[in-house]
């Protein structure tokens, strides 16, 4: 496997963390989730957390911090999601961690870096992209901006940025044979991955203005948008390219060499667009365009993605044994030599793997019984003693 003997642990959060967490046990990670006692919901709400083991753990008081201080000593990676200064009123920030573990590669997600103005203050995806910059460029003109759920900072600028922010300071540390702290801003991540969009503002055919929802990629071309059918479903078209916008034409019935088709001529071709697709159901049109070059595809629900043919051909998606009804996405990109582990690894119940984590790293059995009669540690079941 990939990541085969990478120690992580990973702070009970929402998200970013648990996303990152997951990404690094898909390939191969050992990933241990620090739970808070007694907070069991959070684990239910956890949906990211295939693979992972957990152990609950009391951090408020002394007892709870000496166990976490000893698994963080033969960590590679810890992810931490709190604001910042909560892990050092702990007593668990950098400064002692890395000292007691000079390889540890410390990650902190927070909302707006570990410091700045904004660094005290609460915030959730919306927050971070609307003082990115980003949530400006989204939407349709003439209307409001629309964040794009929260995939953006949460997920692109978050929990995937961490994940290759983690593997490139493992593999600095080949070299220095030192750890670091990465401090990452879901507000600073989503700019990051937006890179693009700052960059390509002097390109005119790209951006046609200065509104959102009237350039090239955001619905501001007719041949980059998507269109109702007849059945209330969509389609999505993407032909950029005059090739494809050729075969677009043909396979709507237009003819590609009459002047009012032409791709410039963007805001009659919308409409004219608008009123062809109405005509078909999406099925109806998804028939027609599979036999096009044209960039044009059907808007699949969940349901009908994992059905689609070439989905299933690649066995894009999976079900699962906890999860029977339900397909999950399967772990990309694709390895040609490392073998990956099953994505049909159940999520952990909060404190399942305590005893065991603790046998890992030394604890005896009567020690491990002693630390969860107490509440230092809470277990879903008692060690076994020994006889």
């Amino acid at each position: 496997m990939a990541l085969r003997g990478l120690k992580v642990l990973e702070l009970s959060g929402l998200a970013p963390v648990p996303f990152c967490g997951m990404l690094l046990a898909d390939f191969g990670a050992s990933v241990i989730r620090i739970d808070r006692p007694d907070d069991r919901q959070n684990a239910r709400l956890d949906r990211l957390a295939r693979g992972k083991r957990s152990i609950s753990i009391d951090l408020k008081v002394p007892k709870g911090i000496e166990v976490f201080r000893r698994l963080s000593s033969t960590a590679d990676v810890l992810i931490e999601p709190f604001r910042p200064g909560v892990m050092e009123k702990l007593g668990l920030g950098p400064d002692i961690l890395l000292n007691e573990n000079k390889g540890l590669v410390y990650t902190r997600v927070s909302g707006y870096g570990q410091d700045g103005s904004f660094v005290k203050k609460a915030g959730h995806d919306i927050n971070y992209l609307s003082i990115s910059g980003l949530l400006s460029m989204l939407g349709r003109s003439n209307q409001k901006p629309h964040a794009p759920i929260n995939l953006a900072a949460d997920f692109a600028g978050g929990g995937l940025l961490a994940a290759y922010a983690i593997m490139a300071a493992i593999f600095e540390r080949q070299t220095t044979k030192q750890g670091q702290v990465l401090d990452l801003s879901l507000a600073e991540g989503s700019a990051y991955v937006s890179s693009w969009m700052w960059t390509s503002r002097d390109l005119p055919m790209v951006w046609f203005g200065n509104q959102r929802g009237e350039n090239l990629l955001d619905g501001g071309a007719h041949f980059y948008d998507t269109y109702e059918t007849s059945d209330d479903l969509y389609m999505a078209v993407g032909a950029i390219e005059p090739q494809f916008y050729k075969q677009l034409l043909i396979g709507l019935g237009l003819d590609p060499n009459d002047e009012t088709h032409n791709q410039m001529n963007i805001h009659e071709m919308k409409k004219k667009f608008e009123e062809i697709f109405k005509r078909k159901t999406q099925k109806e049109w998804t028939e027609i365009f599979d036999k096009l070059d044209a960039c044009c595809t059907p808007v699949l629900n969940w349901d009908a993605a994992c059905k689609h043919e070439h989905n299933q051909d690649r066995k894009n998606f999976l079900f699962t044994n906890e999860k029977q009804e339900q397909p999950i996405p399967k772990p990309a990109p694709r390895f040609s030599a490392s073998k990956l582990p099953a994505i049909d690894r159940p999520a952990p119940n909060s404190g399942e793997h305590s005893a065991e984590i603790l046998r890992e790293i030394g604890y005896t059995t009567e020690h491990i019984e002693t630390l969860i009669k107490e509440n230092i540690v809470q277990s879903s079941q008692l060690p076994k003693s020994k006889i």
